[in-house]
């Protein structure tokens, strides 16, 4: 009989544990259920507030929902591992910075940290574990693999808002990212031609609280200064530089960081860049005694750019003290990050790296939001980077998907598992409407075509069924299971998009996603009438397909208007929505029933879909890539924002589709003397080229071409290699 019944217990427990639906993010190295939960009580006793975090006593209070400390009541031990109200479980905290061990019991709860910030993510991790006024039985034992975990605000374009920072901040507390990094390009004060002077007092007061809110919630303020572009290798600009810092300690900032990414000339000698810093490493991190270690960014930032012969990372290795990190992106700027990448890059700067990852940045594709899943990060390689922060969109919150899934990997790689913390990270962003969200994040997570050539998955579940149908439909014939499918997920795609745009819980994600919300609408409702037009086609409806075949000509009307009308920002402007397999699909099918339709009734309706007909014609490596868009009669070569290398003799140019008449170029490279070395000229057939005169002034290169052309391309005409920048190339046909 007590076999019998030591069986029904072990049966019930197992239960218990399968019937658990609760998920710990980031997810935990040691976690162990019991099987059964607890209501919450209604009094405690909390031992040791004294001594812990104030943040953790302060995150404890709200989640448990104390109003004071009963002298009797459901004990609460909290501390740090030398505090005498954990100390006897000082044996359970894993020995790890920001560690800690979490006991819920019947009996008891102990939040016990190896550290002040363990306490705090202990304390979390507890809020995440109360559903419905109910703990269950657990304990945890956990610490992070990488000790700088967070974000880079990096990006060119519009930078955050204070809001939206604040925001941030809290979420990154919440799921244990300890690091967030100040750095927008586009914040003058930050960069040339400001950096040497002191923020205005609006700004100053908004990075002070952003200071506090950041210690509120335990992540480190890092703030960063962009001088290389203008600095004077002196002593001058090294104590403005030093002075800056000083300035940024009275607002509280207590982390720092300088970058030298992106710029040309005098900034980028290594000697120099390990000089100053040293300085201020010396002089200043390690004065202060409550400074963290200081961050820089190189100008050498990847692989493909770094000349070893050169000795640039080689020179940042041996002579920059051995406690300033140096950020990498991996083998091009935009990169997934690999054990044998990280091997590289920390054998020549004799340190681990520490990542700058370039994902969901989208500041090189604004026409595209990136909403897929997190992934191309090798999951055993904790040990080899001092740090990972991702840089996001310029769009704060439907970047926080992304960082969710960072925040996860970087806690621990080795059971990162990218597809659930995607999927669970969608949820959590936005949860009434989760399934919708999914749908809009399942047919947005490519960049398109771009000069990195780096892309992503999308769509994924339903490629195999596209696939299956579109070549079965070219002969003739398909699958009707196909068919439904497709008709099914072009529903869900319509509705996604209906829900979204209503949706009032998160109103700040609604508010940046609407306009590919408009445009993944026009999606679902093509992707329906195209399917539409191939049953009319069948059922010989002459009078239901023209119906069909003119709605879906309106659709793709909208959708351009959509595409000229929002997000018309000078680099990439418009709006793409399911460019990778979805929007093709429809366009196949649409000229696909269209061609049936006419042999059959032997009409001539156009079947033409537009796309840009033209293509780059370019031999400088980082331009071979770069699409060529259409806008009124501006033929746009997209900008890219890193230094350009232009070899002797390269050329940046368009192939046109077919002979045109082209009145003007405009053109930008973001130096003041790229006249002096670049040559303009133009072809019918590519192969009798005939100079154009270019002129000058400021940073814009402009000529007045009024000739016929298929070809246009402007030529590095020195004997070596330049350095230059893509800001703008139009060419007005």
């Amino acid at each position: 009989m007590r076999r019998i019944y030591l069986l029904v217990c072990l049966f019930i427990s197992q239960m218990s544990l399968a019937q658990t639906d609760i998920t710990v993010y980031p997810t935990p190295q040691e976690i162990s259920f019991k099987g059964q939960s607890m209501t919450l009580p209604k009094t405690f006793k909390v031992v040791g507030q004294e001594m812990a975090n104030p943040h953790a006593i302060e995150q404890l209070i709200e989640t448990l929902k104390i109003e004071n400390s009963q002298s009797k009541g459901f004990s609460v031990y909290i501390g740090e591992q030398t505090d005498k109200a954990v100390r006897k479980f000082r044996k359970m905290i894993p020995q790890y910075a920001e560690g800690y061990y979490l006991q819920v019991t019947e009996k008891q709860i102990v939040v016990a940290g190896y550290d002040e910030r363990g306490t705090y993510y202990a304390v979390q991790t507890l809020t995440q574990l109360l559903k419905d006024g109910k703990l269950p039985i657990v304990e945890v034992k956990d610490y992070p693999r990488i000790a700088f975990r967070g974000v880079v605000e990096g990006f060119y374009g519009t930078p955050w808002s204070h809001k939206a920072r604040l925001s941030q901040l809290r979420f990154y507390g919440k799921y244990k990212m300890n690091t967030y990094i100040y750095g927008p390009k586009d914040d003058p004060y930050h960069s040339s031609p400001n950096w040497r002077k002191a923020y205005p007092v609006s700004e100053a007061k908004q990075i002070s609280e952003l200071v506090q809110v950041s210690k509120a919630n335990e992540v480190d303020f890092v703030w960063a200064i962009h001088p290389g572009k203008d600095i004077k290798w002196n002593a001058e600009d090294r104590d403005i530089l030093l002075g800056k810092f000083e300035m940024m300690y009275q607002l509280g900032v207590r982390s720092f960081a300088v970058f030298f990414d992106d710029i040309s000339g005098e900034g980028t000698k290594a000697d120099r860049q390990a000089e100053l810093l040293n300085y201020l490493d010396n002089n200043f991190v390690k004065v202060k005694k409550d400074v963290t270690p200081l961050i820089m960014c190189p100008t050498e930032y990847n692989k493909s750019w770094s000349n070893i012969k050169g000795g640039y990372l080689p020179t940042l290795g041996k002579n920059l003290n051995p406690s300033v990190h140096i950020m990498w992106t991996g083998d091009r700027v935009i990169s997934d990050i690999t054990e044998d990448g990280l091997k590289w890059i920390n054998n020549h700067i004799e340190r681990p790296a520490y990542i700058w990852w370039n994902f969901p940045v989208s500041d090189y594709v604004r026409d595209h939001l990136l909403m897929g899943a997190v992934y191309g990060l090798d999951t055993h390689v904790g040990q080899m980077m001092s740090g990972f922060v991702t840089n996001p969109m310029e769009y704060a919150e439907a970047s926080k998907p992304a960082i969710f899934s960072v925040a996860d990997y970087a806690w621990n790689p080795a059971q990162f598992n990218s597809d659930k913390s995607w999927k669970d990270a969608l949820a959590t962003v936005l949860s009434n409407n989760s399934d919708a969200f999914q749908t809009f994040a399942n047919h947005n997570s490519d960049l398109g075509a771009n000069g990195h050539g780096y892309r992503r998955d999308e769509s994924v579940e339903i490629q195999p069924t596209v696939t299956s149908f579109l070549s079965a439909y070219k002969n003739g014939k398909y699958e009707a299971k196909d068919f439904d499918i497709l008709l099914d997920e072009f529903n869900k795609i319509a509705e996604a998009a209906d829900r979204l745009l209503v949706d009032t819980e998160n109103k700040d994600l609604i508010q940046e996603m609407t306009p590919w919300l408009y445009q993944f609408k026009i999606l679902g409702e093509a992707g329906q009438e195209a399917l539409a037009m191939v049953k009319a086609v069948e059922a010989g409806d002459k009078t239901l397909f023209l119906r069909k075949y003119k709605h879906l000509k309106a659709l793709q009307q909208r959708g351009f208007e959509i595409d000229q009308m929002y997000n018309q920002n000078p680099y990439q402007p418009g709006v793409k929505s399911g460019s990778k397999v979805m929007q093709p699909l429809v366009d196949h099918i649409f000229v696909l029933s269209t061609q049936r339709f006419n042999q059959k009734t032997a009409s001539s309706l156009s079947s033409e879909v537009f796309t840009s007909p033209h293509k780059s014609y370019s031999t400088v490596p980082q331009f071979k890539q770069l699409p060529v868009r259409v806008k009124g009669k501006n033929i746009i070569v997209s900008p890219i924002l890193e230094v350009v290398k232009w070899g002797a003799g390269e050329y940046l140019g368009v192939e046109l589709d077919n002979e045109y008449t082209l009145m003007a170029l405009d053109a930008d490279f973001g130096m003041k003397n790229t006249a002096e070395w670049l040559q303009l000229e133009v072809s019918v057939d590519g192969k009798t080229w005939t100079k154009i005169a270019i002129h000058q002034k400021e940073n814009r290169i402009k000529a007045d071409l009024k000739t016929k052309a298929k070809y246009i391309r402007i030529q590095n005409k020195s004997d070596k290699e330049e350095q230059a920048y893509l800001r703008r190339f139009n060419v007005n046909i």
